[in-house]
């Protein structure tokens, strides 16, 4: 979390609205708290004009922040818990546990890409409420940041709701982060 201090935006910045998932330009100059600093990215509250809305770290400068590198791509063999730790890099704007340990993740299954250059990860993720406009963002998120682990040579998640998801999904480390324990 981030401490609550108003910060004005030093340039206009692509954002994403929460939960809508819409993509919106806020202008120079927004006043805007930081609310979540995670995985790269930031929810920020735009104070004067209400809402929350989702700043890639690649805008960071933006917030007077550093920014960072988005889809680098490491050297190095395949290796599937690669793949899990990029996956714990992807945070709901939200809520603050990565979308492994809020148990969206329903299953992963690793093959040779067609293409015959690496693997294909195919990924089933859930959400935790089906009406939640984050979901594409979040699915290109994860397929982004699987396709930074090496020998991976596509990537696809495919949003499902059977069963549907409950806070029971949720690991030892996320319950405690949120305090359930």
């Amino acid at each position: 979390m981030e401490s609550h201090q108003p910060v004005a935006l030093s340039r206009d910045v692509e954002a994403i609205q929460i939960p809508s998932g819409d993509i919106v330009q806020l202008p120079a100059g927004t006043e805007v708290m930081i609310t979540q600093s995670l995985g790269g990215t930031y929810t920020v509250n735009a104070i004067y004009q209400g809402g929350l809305y989702r700043i890639r770290g690649s805008d960071a400068d933006a917030l007077g922040k550093e920014v960072t590198e988005d889809g680098k791509v490491v050297e190095g063999p395949f290796e599937e818990e690669q793949v899990w730790e990029q996956l714990r890099n992807c945070y709901d704007p939200e809520i603050p546990v990565n979308i492994v340990d809020l148990g969206l993740i329903y299953g992963m299954n690793v093959t040779e890409d067609e293409s015959g250059k690496g693997k294909r990860i195919s990924v089933q993720m859930t959400l935790t409420a089906p009406g939640c406009g984050m979901g594409p963002t979040i699915a290109a998120e994860a397929e982004q940041r699987m396709m930074t682990v090496p020998g991976v040579a596509s990537t696809n998640v495919e949003l499902v709701w059977d069963p549907p998801w409950s806070p029971e999904r949720i690991s030892v480390a996320g319950r405690q982060k949120l305090g359930m324990e």
